[in-house]
């Protein structure tokens, strides 16, 4: 029987085939790699000491406030963030939404509701044409205000 073969196989390879026809397969190894993980002898004397603490931390990278201390780049940096976010724009716009009008607006806008209402329970017109009297304006006369532009 030449051409017929039976393949027989192990239960390892039989549940791996089984994984490639179905939907549940990882393809991302979540497995620590060995070249990952550094092994550093014991520091004998000072010179040693900084070197494999720049070995072990190789992989820092700077937040842009220190460049040689990682402990006092995170300091900065954390004092830089809580200054500029919590007190600036937390406080600050606690500050900025709560402050008191200072250039009145609320109040003239109350009170020129109140004069509506006032001038029309009266039954005068909302601004009166003379508002001030004619009386007591001083206008130039022709003479001064000879060559001037006046724009109406």
């Amino acid at each position: 029987m030449a051409g017929v073969g039976v393949v027989v196989l192990n239960p390892v390879l039989r549940r791996s085939i089984r994984l490639v026809n179905t939907k549940y397969i990882r393809a991302i190894s979540t497995s620590k790699k060995n070249r990952e993980t550094v092994g550093l002898a014991e520091p004998t004397s000072k010179s040693e000491t900084t070197e494999s603490t720049a070995v072990s931390k190789k992989n820092w990278v700077s937040y842009g406030f220190d460049f040689k201390n990682e402990e006092d780049d995170r300091n900065a940096m954390h004092s830089a963030f809580f200054f500029s976010i919590t007190l600036c724009i937390v406080f600050g716009g606690f500050v900025f939404t709560y402050y008191p009008d200072v250039m009145l607006r609320d109040w003239s806008q109350r009170e020129a509701y109140l004069e509506l209402r006032r001038r029309e329970a009266l039954g005068l017109p909302p601004i009166d044409r003379n508002l001030i009297d004619p009386s007591k304006i001083v206008l130039p006369s022709d003479e001064e205000l000879r060559g001037t532009e006046i724009i109406i």
